[in-house]
């Protein structure tokens, strides 16, 4: 799988995921009693309206009024993440697990961040302690598949999906991954199945939509991948890769169902029999001109004169 839509994703999942971490540890407190809170609030505000630069500066002015409170490390490392600054995301989510080594948030962060790093194995190393801690969380194990996706071990990232879709089964961007995981695995019609589960749940989602008429073209059903190409152009108009697929589906649906004409085969042209030299007339000519030849063979031989010997020329 290409690795800057890994990226993608797991930037998605972690604006889906961490706002959720940073509620709940806002609730619980820490170290420190309330230093740092009133900003550390105003941080998750501007976070949840995606205003990330700002989150960090609040949050680091947190960190300073309180710095041993592992909640504002981890919540500026996941204002990091959006904007790809991955280095200091690991750095933040390392301080965050020293200061509470039993805190689920901060090895899902420093393995989202490993994941913008591209360290696909340390990532994976991270989510296994995440999931150890908190197993029943179904975001980890669909975080994890994105790793796995990383390292393109389809079979490790296809049980973690569904993994993730067994806590959850409404959660759609798992059946599109495992879909994804399928069709790369060569499981054409499983994929399909995951791929409509996904449109059900989320029916808005015009990659989803392609991605299955992709997989419906590697069945050669392309009358369903012209359906589905055509309904994720009306969500997504300015996508560029999805009218070349649409072109080629018609093309060979168009190939399959022009008639097949038997060709007619060509009527050979006869050859010309060479003329015999022995025709009858022929035949004819050459007898009358063997008995003339021997007719007048026998003419001359009888007007030959007989020649003399030289004795006889002698008078006696």
């Amino acid at each position: 799988m290409n690795t800057s839509r890994i990226i993608s994703l797991v930037t998605v999942a972690t604006l889906f995921s961490s706002l959720g971490f940073a509620i709940a540890k806002e609730k619980k407190g820490g170290g420190g009693g309330n230093a740092g809170m009133a900003e550390y609030n105003k941080g998750n505000e501007l976070f949840g309206q995606k205003q990330y630069e700002a989150a960090i500066a609040e949050f680091t002015k947190a960190i300073a009024a309180n710095p041993n409170q592992a909640a504002f490390y981890e919540n500026r490392g996941f204002a990091y993440i959006p904007l790809e600054r991955a280095a200091e995301a690991i750095n933040d989510f390392t301080k965050a697990v020293e200061l509470a080594p039993k805190d689920v948030r901060g090895y899902v962060g420093r393995a989202q961040a490993y994941t913008l790093h591209k360290d696909f194995d340390q990532a994976v190393a991270d989510f296994d302690k995440a999931i150890e801690l908190a197993p029943d969380e179904p975001s980890t194990y669909r975080l994890r598949g994105f790793a796995d996706l990383g390292k393109n071990d389809y079979t490790a990232a296809l049980q973690d999906f569904s993994k993730a879709i067994e806590k959850n089964p409404q959660d759609a961007q798992s059946y599109e991954r495992r879909g994804y995981c399928n069709r790369s695995l060569r499981n054409y019609d499983a994929a399909v199945a995951d791929y409509s589960k996904s449109l059900e749940l989320n029916p808005q989602d015009a990659q989803t939509w392609a991605r299955r008429g992709y997989t419906y073209t590697f069945l050669g059903q392309y009358d369903k991948a012209i359906a589905d190409y055509q309904q994720a152009l009306k969500l997504d108009p300015n996508d560029v890769d999805t009218p070349q697929r649409l072109l080629y589906a018609k093309s060979q649906l168009a190939q399959r169902n022009a008639p097949r004409t038997t060709p007619v085969p060509a009527t050979p042209t006869p050859t010309p029999t060479p003329k015999s030299a022995f025709t009858p007339i022929n035949i004819g000519i050459g007898a009358v001109v063997l008995i003339l030849a021997v007719f007048f063979g026998i003419i001359a031989m009888r007007h030959r004169p007989v020649p003399v010997a030289e004795d006889s020329k002698r008078i006696r």
